[in-house]
């Protein structure tokens, strides 16, 4: 949508700012509550019941906790290397991670499927949408399962409680909520950082008489419908509100709105959200570029589009690269002599960040038909302040006659009642209360995985990082022999697509593995030297890229509070994940692992 007037940056500086400074409170993270005791009854899994078995008291060569993206890359890594004594734990009934919770209507990636769903060529898997949906990255991730047998050692419904290194018998010994008690040569850690959902801090949320669940315990027997797209039959009479307007609202949404008698959106920050433009996959067009190698040149070619880099062509074209082409261009637009200028580099970017967030403005108004709602929904920061949202159906469904926007002003649901919800003074009354609250960001990494990690000579992984993290490769940490970590941080860092991080460390834990075996090494470890030459370079870089003085607050700038003074080590390879993927292939293949202590 092309501009028609000229930007006042100024202005919408003040206004960013007046817009967050609403949103500013002092608790910060503590506004939200951790589900427990009387709260409890929301992580309960309506998906898969809980069946029992004996408990386990034997040895793997590898343990991997968490059954996501992480643990079944890794596992089918490992298997291809020929280690098939894999045990991957999971707290869910199946694997999939965040894709066996998340089955709320109309959930589906948000980066395309040819780069966000792994293993596509090795399992021959073509996705059947751009954005595919939810029930089919789940099959996908059974799919990987069921191809590598990592069924056959699984355990699922199964809560870690304690992980401790033996160091006289060189093992990890898991404890686990199921009166496990098993010990693994090596151990994986893939416990993501979105998978423990969080409720507002709201007063009266425990007295609602009505019904209420959270999205990421989706009650099909109460709204009727399913995770396929079924209508939500059992909602025609229903008023129900929903509290949250991120990135999970988004994509439910539209279904909320076509069947509920009344619909009440709260929102206290809407979202961004450009077009998505999701079409089915045409099987010819796929066969042409499905040529052996393929998924890896997708990967690399969005991760070097996305992240600034100079590509021939955009195979992806998605809202992603979109925003990168639109900075490099605006960047290239400066005269010569300032491209290197970086007061001159960042002016370009926020003219382009300015450009773009007045075009997903405009749109609201070309959609929504009520002036008053499409005033209220447009998002007033730039466009990395939150997860950057796309999608086509979403502001239609502000045109429904069901469909009502209770916007608070930046000031969030002031509290639940017996009966329903208050916003502005006034309650309205529902049956049904569903929370979109998301998942804790920022809380401790015990009180998210639920067990302490303990190392050699009693060093807790806690207190070993109470000052920042401290790795190489965001893979390896000193201390914790034979431990391997699978996340972006330290690593490649890449958050647009983060299954491109996985695919790299899984490949590297699983060559590593495979070395040690194949030498008899009881232990593998990173140097002290090693970890800390990398971290002294990760500490060249330009540093967190994420947040703004003027950003609203939300889980990416640790909802407008001061970081700690360790949150400077969350950052990735200084000269981007283009290079460090580049980079890490070539540490792994020339099989000396520089940096780490085989023994």
């Amino acid at each position: 949508m092309p501009q028609t007037k000229a930007i006042d940056k100024e202005a919408l500086k003040r206004k960013y700012m007046e817009e967050r400074n609403k949103r500013l409170r002092p608790d910060g993270n503590a506004q939200y509550v951790r589900i427990e005791g009387q709260l409890s009854h929301y992580l309960d899994d309506p998906y898969v019941p809980v069946t029992e078995r004996e408990p386990k008291t034997d040895h793997v060569t590898v343990a991997f906790i968490g059954g996501g993206f992480a643990g079944l890359v890794t596992g089918a890594r490992l298997v291809e290397q020929g280690v098939t004594d894999v045990r991957i734990i999971d707290k869910g009934g199946d694997f999939g991670g965040t894709w066996y919770w998340n089955r709320y209507p109309g959930a589906m990636c948000d980066t395309a499927s040819f780069v966000y769903m792994p293993l596509l060529e090795e399992t021959g898997h073509m996705p059947t949408e751009k954005y595919a949906h939810a029930p089919e990255i789940l099959g996908h991730c059974q799919r990987i399962g069921n191809q590598y047998s990592l069924y056959d050692n699984a355990l699922f419904h199964t809560q870690v409680t304690a992980l401790n290194w033996d160091e006289a018998a060189k093992v990890w010994q898991i404890k686990t909520n199921r009166g496990d008690d098993f010990t693994a040569q090596f151990v994986g850690m893939g416990t993501g950082p979105l998978h423990v959902p969080k409720l507002p801090g709201l007063s009266g949320i425990e007295e609602f008489k009505g019904h209420s669940f959270h999205t990421s315990r989706w009650d099909y027997d109460y709204t009727g419908g399913d995770a396929n797209g079924a209508p939500l039959d059992g909602l025609g009479d229903k008023r129900v509100a929903l509290i949250g307007t991120g990135a999970t609202a988004v994509q439910c949404i539209p279904h909320l709105a076509a069947a509920c008698k009344t619909f009440y959106v709260c929102q206290r920050t809407p979202s961004s959200v450009d077009v998505r433009d999701n079409q089915p996959t045409d099987p010819d067009w796929f066969r042409g570029i499905a040529t052996p190698g393929w998924q890896q040149r997708w990967l690399e070619n969005f991760t070097q589009n996305q992240t600034g880099g100079i590509a021939a062509e955009d195979l992806v074209k998605d809202g992603w690269t979109d925003l990168s082409r639109r900075i490099r261009a605006k960047i290239n637009s400066l005269p010569e002599a300032d491209r290197g200028n970086p007061l001159k580099m960042l002016s370009a970017y926020e003219d382009s960040d300015f450009e773009k967030m007045e075009e997903i403005r405009a749109r609201i108004d070309s959609v929504v038909e009520d002036k008053q709602t499409a005033d209220q929904l447009k998002a007033w920061y730039r466009q990395l302040c939150k997860r950057p949202c796309f999608h086509d159906e979403y502001l239609d469904a502000f045109n429904e006659p069901s469909t009502v926007l209770l916007d608070t002003d930046g000031k969030g649901v002031e509290r639940i009642t017996e009966r329903g919800v208050v916003v502005g003074g006034i309650e309205y009354e529902v049956d049904c209360i569903i929370y979109g609250t998301g998942f804790e960001v920022g809380t401790e990494l015990v009180a998210r995985t639920g067990f302490e990690t303990t190392g050699r000579r009693g060093v807790t992984l806690t207190d070993y990082f109470a000052e920042g993290m401290r790795s190489k490769h965001g893979i390896h940490v000193r201390n914790f022999p034979n431990a391997f970590f699978v996340q972006p941080t330290q690593g490649a860092n890449l958050i647009s697509n983060v299954p491109h991080n996985i695919i790299e460390s899984g490949m590297t834990i699983a060559m590593m593995v495979r070395h040690a075996l194949d030498h008899d090494y009881q232990t593998v470890e990173v140097s002290q030297q090693a970890q800390d030459e990398w971290v002294d370079l990760l500490m060249t870089g330009p540093g967190m890229m994420l947040g703004s003085p003027d950003c609203t607050p939300g889980y990416y700038n640790n909802e407008g509070q001061p970081a700690s003074d360790g949150a400077k080590y969350h950052v990735g390879y200084p000269t981007g994940a283009t290079a460090y993927f580049k980079y890490i292939k070539a540490w792994r293949e020339n099989g000396d692992f520089e940096g780490i202590e085989f023994d």
